[in-house]
């Protein structure tokens, strides 16, 4: 089937993310719905962030004026002007047309999708987290939405599930933040907590310098060590479910650990550029990941 160019575009990224997003070994039923969600969230990042393909076609499918097409803000509202048709009636933008057939068979609520338009309307007014707290509270709209969608899409939520999820996407986005401290503080955002930054004595001057000082690598591994305690919460998740499922979760997991691993063969000097895990430090990952959750569970 032909796909929208700007649609392709989106869905391409996948490539790029620290772990499979729609893996071959999943039900074709699952893999359609997963990328569907996919392109969802990639799509309202792309916008908040002013990463849309050029040409302007994002804008007009949703109806925005060539002349605002720049402004993030009226672009989010309409967006979720579109989105909000996904439920009620009939979306204009392709991915959204994509994503109905998957909301409607899995029976999707809008709250996860309005929390990731809800983050990245934060991301124009919000540029610093005073604390590690506010940085969890951002996390709970830009990252836990898309795990509770995962586990809709699957069947398998539950309350403990949704909180063992939580920790495994709030970690996964802290892990991106690490990853990404010079393309986010050349978009003017720092994602490093504030009093974390005091704390070790590093200033945005650090953080702007071509490779990190000893200050800006022992923040960095904090931050990390706190992203990997909370992927160790995310093993139990693993072990609770089965089959292609507990694959599934299990590259989550690990393309974190696998992350926070390449972060850590750069000595934590992330300024460079994002430390990348390799194909194989995920496939070690993941085979350790299903083993601790067969023994939890």
């Amino acid at each position: 089937m032909r796909t929208d160019s700007p649609s392709r575009t989106t869905l391409d990224k996948a490539t790029e993310e620290n772990f499979p997003v729609a893996p071959f070994f999943l039900p074709r039923a699952w893999r359609d719905d997963l990328m569907a969600v996919y392109g969802y969230a990639r799509l309202v990042d792309d916008i908040g962030d002013g990463d849309l393909a050029p040409g302007g076609a994002d804008a007009r499918h949703l109806g925005v004026a060539p002349a605002d097409a720049d402004d993030r803000l009226v672009m989010l509202d309409a967006f979720e002007a579109d989105l909000r048709r996904v439920f009620d009636s009939t979306p204009h933008h392709p991915l959204l047309k994509a994503l109905q057939p998957t909301v409607r068979r899995r029976s999707l609520t809008p709250g996860p999708f309005l929390g990731l338009i809800a983050a990245n309307r934060q991301d124009q007014q919000v540029r610093r987290y005073e604390t590690y707290e506010d940085l969890v509270a951002y996390c709970e709209l830009s990252a836990n939405p898309v795990g509770r969608l995962v586990l809709a899409i699957t069947g398998t939520e539950s309350p403990e599930r949704v909180r063992r999820s939580d920790a495994v996407c709030t970690a996964l986005q802290i892990v991106e933040h690490l990853q990404d401290v010079t393309e986010d503080l050349g978009r003017d955002r720092v994602y490093l907590p504030a009093e974390d930054m005091k704390r070790f004595h590093v200033t945005e001057a650090d953080l702007a310098a071509p490779r990190g000082g000893a200050s800006v690598r022992a923040l960095v591994a904090f931050e990390a060590e706190r992203a990997a305690q909370l992927l160790n919460e995310g093993t139990s998740l693993v072990g609770s479910v089965h089959g292609r499922l507990r694959l599934l979760l299990a590259g989550f997991v690990a393309g974190g650990r696998a992350a926070l691993d390449a972060v850590a063969a750069a000595g934590h000097d992330v300024l460079p550029g994002p430390p990348k895990p390799t194909k194989s430090s995920l496939l070690r990952e993941v085979g350790a990941v299903l083993r601790r959750a067969r023994r939890e569970g």
